[in-house]
């Protein structure tokens, strides 16, 4: 079995040469971060969408795209609801089901002639 040192070896050179070359998140520390642009904050403010609360007993202002969206989605989601359970099931299994009994009733009513 061949000794694991000259893959160490070539591991360790090849992880060396290609660390400088590597981009790594948020910029690797030197320099500006290619992420964000000036005047943008580096890290959140920890909160949800660096959105500030509004002050106590005041509440959120919407947005000019927001009722459309919302009253979008709601649409969406009734329209395929009620399209989605009353569309026709046209499974083979359902199909073949009615022919078979299709059949048993011809047969039922030859016998009984």
């Amino acid at each position: 079995m061949p000794s694991p040192k000259p893959f160490v070896a070539a591991a360790g050179m090849l992880r060396s040469r290609l660390s400088p070359a590597l981009r790594t998140r948020g910029g690797g520390g030197d320099g500006p971060s290619r992420w964000t642009s000036p005047g943008h904050q580096e890290r959140g403010n920890g909160y949800l969408f660096n959105q500030t609360p509004p002050p106590p007993g005041q509440s959120r202002k919407w947005e000019d795209w927001e009722l459309p969206i919302y009253v979008t989605y709601f649409l969406t989601v009734v329209i395929l609801g009620v399209g989605l359970t009353a569309k026709p099931d046209l499974t083979i299994e359902t199909w073949a089901h009615q022919k078979a009994l299709e059949r048993l009733a011809a047969k039922e009513s030859a016998d009984s002639d």
